[in-house]
């Protein structure tokens, strides 16, 4: 069976017998086309299943009213959380968005960036992935003029708009709650390094740990992509270690379950034995047994936030940019992992 030709807006133009313009007008409502001829073109489309080719549209306006999102995942609860913000926002503005998953894929994240790219998108809002450490292809966005707009995870070198928490302040706010419950040897599950969030929250780390005359210790320090089963197997290492630490400060949620598995499975006291303390307030941590202590990243805010940028760089195109970074005030909270009353 051949493939089934697409409908043009000259097939239409044949059907009612108008002009190609004329059939192009009344499909975007132009005032100078007719009632009776817009509806007659309206209805002539939908017989023959008329789709508008956007990325012609666009080319020709110069603006698709298309803004691409990469996302490391939406099976978080924060992405998913910023996702439906920026959807809200920009929908009001007649604006769709495409979202991209890069599953923490550098080399996914650059095929999706040329995607949106060759789309015509009117600007790029992304969080990068674990892998990324050569910024080229968001240099390539940066150099055709199109927004791009950072949330979570972003450069401060590409010198573009940046939302996100302090997350060297999270740190601090997480090793004086775990001080304040008397631990003292306190482990690290870490992103990595490479990524400036990660890094930041190590530099918390380090940095609260010296404010407390405690020792940093790097056999502490596991740096990991922050998946459950990264937790469970760091976990175990742990264990395995002649002094084990008394705390665990995890920079994932995901990756704080896993490790808090391997505890209830050893019948280790949580947190009498050994705190947990997670990132992220996934709904599932005010959920499991005992309910994990963590940091709310505020993603509605942060959505928002990211949305209104881009929505200024659309408005100030002509205008020589002001670079906004807005950094949110992390906020701890403290459930029966690491509370011990």
């Amino acid at each position: 069976m051949g493939t089934q030709k697409k409908t043009t807006i000259k097939d239409i133009a044949n059907v009612l017998g108008l002009t190609p313009s004329a059939v192009s007008k009344a499909l975007n409502n132009h005032p100078r086309i007719s009632e009776k001829t817009k509806v007659s073109v309206q209805q002539v489309a939908k017989n023959l299943n008329y789709q508008p080719n956007h990325l012609a549209s666009a080319l020709r306006k110069g603006k698709s009213n298309l803004v691409g999102v990469i996302i490391p995942r939406a099976n978080s609860n924060f992405f998913s959380a910023v996702l439906q913000s920026i959807e809200d926002v920009l929908h009001e503005k007649g604006y769709n968005i495409i979202i991209s998953q890069s599953y923490e894929s550098f080399e996914k994240e650059c095929r999706y960036i040329d995607a949106l790219l060759f789309t015509q998108v009117d600007g790029i809002i992304a969080s990068m992935a674990n892998e990324t450490t050569d910024f080229s292809y968001y240099e390539k966005i940066k150099s055709k003029g199109i927004p791009l707009i950072l949330f979570d995870r972003g450069e401060n070198a590409l010198g573009v708009d940046y939302i996100g928490i302090d997350d060297y302040k999270s740190s601090h706010l997480i090793v004086d709650h775990l001080v304040s419950q008397g631990c003292k040897r306190i482990a690290h599950i870490a992103g990595f390094s490479h990524t400036r969030i990660y890094k930041n929250r190590i530099k918390g780390y380090e940095d609260a740990l010296e404010k407390h005359d405690l020792p940093l210790d790097d056999a502490l320090v596991y740096e990991c992509k922050l998946t459950k089963q990264n937790g469970r197997e760091i976990m175990e290492q742990l264990l395995e270690q002649p002094n084990r630490p008394d705390a665990v400060y995890v920079a994932g949620d995901y990756a704080a379950l896993g490790a808090l598995q391997v505890l209830k499975e050893k019948n280790i006291s949580i947190p009498d034995e050994i705190a947990i303390v997670g990132f992220g307030n996934e709904p599932f941590t005010s959920l499991v047994t005992p309910s994990i202590t963590t940091i709310e990243q505020h993603s509605t805010e942060i959505g928002r936030l990211t949305a209104e940028a881009f929505l200024r760089r659309i408005e100030e195109a002509a205008i020589p940019p002001t670079l906004n970074k807005m950094i949110l005030e992390p906020e701890l909270i403290v459930r029966d992992s690491s509370d011990k009353k």
